[in-house]
């Protein structure tokens, strides 16, 4: 259920603001919409799967507060990074 090593890095080379970032808004938010489409294919055939349900929802609240956190700091950036990760509609 969870993503591997070079899909990880795979999104950090693709979101990264600049060499050798690992840890800035756009690189942790990518890597939490990657491991919240994982999850959400394993409940399409795991329904009853609660404790990681609990886990896919703390993911997802955790992504949130990070968009947040960009959408303050800086508009365009925001919509830049919801648009390239096909998150809002």
């Amino acid at each position: 259920m969870s993503i591997t090593p070079e899909l990880k890095a795979q999104l950090i080379k693709e979101y990264a603001t600049h060499e050798g970032d690992t840890g800035s808004p756009e690189v942790q938010v990518a890597i939490l919409t990657s491991r919240i489409s994982t999850l959400t294919e394993h409940f399409k055939v795991h329904k009853k799967d609660n404790h990681s349900r609990r886990g896919l929802l703390k993911l997802v609240a955790q992504r949130r507060k990070l968009l947040d956190y960009v959408k303050g700091k800086d508009e365009a950036r925001y919509q830049d990074l919801i648009k390239r990760l096909g998150i809002r509609r």
